[in-house]
């Protein structure tokens, strides 16, 4: 490498996405506004973005009107019931570092919680681990997947699949690349999807119930950043879903999209019901 004067593709350089923390949470009827300002102005650095090897951070949320375009509705989805689930934060670890951050991130929230810094008034829906697998772009210049949660999209769109007949994630992906992905990303506002599976070493002794299992070996999680109203995507999306699923390919357990949250503010906490 040459630098500075060596340009590289969208994931050439050193630094790398190695882990996702995905947390889905509800806050309890009431406490909308206060557990928003909690999160955003205390948890979201004292919980996760001062460890060691934290990249990045953003947080997203569903007001009732997103919430009803979730699907499929039943018992067998990531969100139970379907509506669960309210906002989201996810954060990015840096690759070949998750033991360092996992040992500074248990310890840390034991300790959030033993000096009075954790918020009763919340439900976990889904909080989970992932390993990343690769990203796909619509763009041949994109927005790289490191700098994804910094880059002021509008909206993603969160969808989770298991693979049929113990087809696993990276399986599932290559598979979904020649079937259905191209179409996805063919134009349109969808212009990153990111892919995402259980990570095998889940953190331990949490305080709280942390909702809904990550899933096995044929889970894969996938992040559509939106550019624009996430409305206008979600036609494409479901295209996408059920081509996977009527080429045999996986079960849908969810698609949700989410706003970006405006930080600074309590824009949406009076819509969450």
């Amino acid at each position: 490498m040459t630098y500075p004067f060596e340009v590289g593709g969208a994931d050439d350089y050193p630094v790398k996405v190695g882990t996702m923390l995905l947390t889905m949470v509800d806050p309890n009827q009431g406490f909308e506004a206060a557990y928003n300002r909690w999160y955003e102005r205390d948890h979201f650095y004292a919980g996760c973005m001062v460890g060691p090897h934290q990249l990045a951070g953003s947080r997203w949320v569903a007001p009732r009107s997103l919430k009803d375009l979730r699907w499929p509705a039943g018992e067998e989805t990531i969100t139970s019931p379907t509506d669960a689930g309210s906002y989201v934060a996810i954060y990015w670890i840096e690759e070949g570092h998750h033991e360092d951050w996992n040992t500074w991130a248990q310890e840390q929230v034991g300790w959030l919680y033993a000096n009075g810094r954790g918020f009763a008034e919340r439900t976990h829906t889904h909080t989970v681990l992932y390993d990343y697998v690769a990203a796909d772009y619509r763009d041949p210049d994109p927005v790289p997947m490191l700098l994804a949660l910094d880059a002021a999209y509008d909206a993603i769109v969160l969808v989770w699949f298991d693979g049929r007949d113990g087809t696993e994630a990276p399986a599932l992906l290559d598979a979904l690349r020649a079937e259905a992905l191209p179409a996805l990303l063919d134009g349109g506002p969808i212009e990153i999807v990111g892919s995402f599976r259980p990570n095998a070493n889940p953190a331990q002794d949490q305080p709280m119930d942390l909702g809904t299992a990550a899933g096995g070996p044929e889970r894969l999680a996938q992040m559509l950043f939106v550019r624009g109203d996430v409305t206008n995507a979600l036609e494409r999306v479901r295209t996408y879903t059920d081509a996977a699923e009527a080429a045999g390919l996986a079960d849908l357990r969810l698609a949700a999209p989410f706003l970006r949250t405006v930080l600074g503010t309590d824009t949406y906490a009076d819509e969450l019901w």
